[in-house]
């Protein structure tokens, strides 16, 4: 229960720090934030334009959240190869239940205007980090690189995972929402959604019933769920 408000407190102090300048928002820690403009994500690194337009990189293992565009991004361990890593998930839904995706396209990355000297870091993961329900396959961001200042840099791609999570069920479990539909993944998908979505006969009876899934179908049995549950 304790995480439960912890968690509400921090994406609405996320919000409201954002509003108030019309900004982008990186929580480091409780109370320790800083605003800007964020540049793009690879979910394990997110950058940020400070104000004085001076570029900060910041690991998923090193803050809490950040909030993009009205969309809040948590910082979450996860096992990837056996290994307990930290990766950024955008919240998608938030009540009893949570939905989180991973992967897909962010926005476009622009090159800041450097005060000194044309700095352009870059951030990557090469060969892919595994799980994800198949995210890897190198994907990175970069700023700058171009031979023109007009130029953009990449767009972040790849297959989006989603994850749902209840507090006191055991760790968050990934939802197959992408790839096409199988026998195999509509049961994989009725099964998570049934173990984590309890006490709600109706909505049992209709995930069951339930023939084929996509991420809007996934999103909209969450969201019935939290309205019913608050």
């Amino acid at each position: 229960m304790k995480s439960i408000k912890f968690y509400k407190v921090l994406v609405m102090f996320l919000m409201a720090s954002a509003a108030l300048k019309a900004q982008d928002a990186v929580t480091i820690s409780e109370g320790n934030f800083v605003r800007g403009t964020i540049q793009g994500t690879d979910f394990s690194t997110v950058i940020l334009k400070n104000e004085d337009e001076s570029i900060s990189q910041f690991k998923a293992k090193d803050i809490k959240a950040f909030l993009w565009n009205g969309e809040t991004y948590v910082s979450k361990p996860i096992v990837i190869k056996k290994r307990m890593e930290h990766r950024f998930f955008r919240l998608l839904e938030q009540g009893a239940v949570n939905l989180y995706s991973i992967g897909g396209s962010t926005a476009l990355v622009e090159e800041p205007q450097p005060k000194r000297a044309r700095v352009r870091p870059s951030i990557g993961i090469g060969g892919g980090t595994g799980g994800f329900g198949g995210l890897g396959g190198g994907v990175g961001i970069t700023i700058g690189g171009g031979r023109n200042r007009e130029e953009q840099a990449t767009r972040v791609a790849g297959p989006t995972a989603y994850f749902i999570e209840k507090f006191g069920t055991g760790p968050m479990q990934e939802i197959p929402v992408e790839g096409g539909n199988s026998a195999g993944k509509n049961q994989q998908i009725k099964t998570a959604l049934l173990q984590k979505m309890t006490n709600d006969e109706d909505l049992a009876e209709r995930i069951k019933a339930t023939e084929s899934f996509d991420a809007k179908l996934v999103r909209s049995f969450v969201a019935a769920y939290n309205a019913m549950h608050k």
